[in-house]
């Protein structure tokens, strides 16, 4: 029996539904996806690594893909991770220079990459392009200026407070709480906010002991995010 055929993945409205190419024509959006490669990739997969020549820039389209760099001893610092929708590389496309990271598929992904050269044709035809592509990379930036000042500012229970309270809006005290999910493994989360494993389970653990959290595998329930928060200040 014939198995039914996938709808095909239609590249400009997915495009057009990425804050980068919002205001984009669709003329603009077909030419920007005949310049686009779609790649699924299995659970712990390479996509590039440290040395790859950059000619193009990525997006998560799903699943969850991690940056990281090996130090000299062979220890994993996971520098980012990234969601469905999210975008990486961009930055370093411009410069001319090889990835400076590795990018690995953390569960089975779909991937779209955005080639330099239909990037550089869409700048030239629209300088806004281009102010777009500047806004993504300073967020990016003002990102990473805030990871450096918790890693030095706030202690190793803060930062991971402030990653489970991170996606929490008003709704959830509104409603009596939130269940966060956590997308990767807690190795992996521990390696994104710089402390050991060993060093996340115990704050995790000691949340729960002191009744502000409830942990179910992946799953950690936040009671009241306000008195969570304010944990996080003493």
């Amino acid at each position: 029996m014939d198995q039914p055929s996938r709808p095909a993945f239609d590249l400009p409205r997915y495009l057009s539904a990425l804050p980068l190419f919002h205001d984009v024509a669709p003329t603009e959006l077909a030419r920007l996806a005949a310049g686009c490669t779609l790649r699924r990739f299995n659970r712990g997969q390479t996509i590039f690594r440290v040395g790859d020549p950059c000619e193009e820039f990525h997006v998560t389209v799903m699943g969850q893909v991690k940056l990281f760099a090996l130090s000299s001893n062979g220890q994993e610092k996971v520098i980012e991770i990234i969601g469905p929708g999210g975008t990486f590389a961009e930055a370093l496309m411009f410069t001319g220079r090889p990835y400076i990271v590795t990018a690995q598929a953390l569960t089975d992904a779909l991937v779209l990459s955005v080639s330099k050269a239909a990037v550089m044709s869409e700048i030239e035809n629209d300088p806004r392009f281009c102010l777009r592509m500047l806004a993504g990379i300073s967020r990016r930036l003002h990102g990473l200026v805030r990871d450096v000042e918790d890693y030095t500012l706030c202690s190793g229970a803060q930062r991971i407070i402030g990653y489970l309270l991170r996606d929490v809006g008003e709704a959830a005290e509104k409603h009596g709480g939130v269940t966060v999910s956590l997308p990767v493994s807690k190795a992996t989360i521990a390696s994104r906010l710089s402390l050991t494993p060993e060093y996340f389970s115990r704050v995790l653990h000691e949340l729960e002991e002191e009744g502000l959290i409830e942990i179910d595998r992946r799953e950690i329930r936040i009671s009241d995010p306000k008195k969570l928060a304010q944990y996080q200040l003493q």
